[in-house]
């Protein structure tokens, strides 16, 4: 049976990632893919490890991660949030250094919805004088 060391679960825009960390060997699945198959940007998946690498435990764990929702960069930066979190579970020590390079912070920025009688969420339709 496989045992969790740690759970987190990330947001960021309408993406969310559930994050569950075990002992390996630094192997990390998004979705049942590997890592670089499933993003598609060297940039994504650097973002995913970014707090792999800021804690130094980049081959300490075996990281799995289902994520649904949002785009492909809201689902890696929904990954990072959620991969935080965890570690923050396994090992307090790593709260300090997560938190200064803001990793646990939630991005709340989102796409503000459309109103009516408007184009789009601020966008107004063409005002004619005549």
């Amino acid at each position: 049976m496989i045992k969790n060391i740690g759970m987190g679960t990330g947001r960021r825009k309408t993406a969310i990632a559930r994050v569950f960390i075990r002992e390996g060997s630094g192997k990390l699945q998004v979705n049942n893919k590997e890592i670089a198959s499933y993003f598609v940007t060297p940039e994504q998946v650097q973002t995913v490890r970014q707090p792999l690498m800021v804690t130094a435990s980049d081959t300490k764990f075996d990281i799995v991660i289902t994520v649904i929702g949002g785009g492909l960069n809201g689902q890696a930066g929904a990954c990072r949030h959620g991969i935080a979190r965890a570690l923050t579970q396994v090992d307090v020590d790593n709260r300090g250094a997560l938190k200064a390079n803001g990793m646990l912070t939630r991005d709340s920025r989102m796409v503000e919805r459309k109103k009516y009688g408007q184009r789009g969420a601020r966008r107004k339709f063409q005002f004619s004088k005549r």
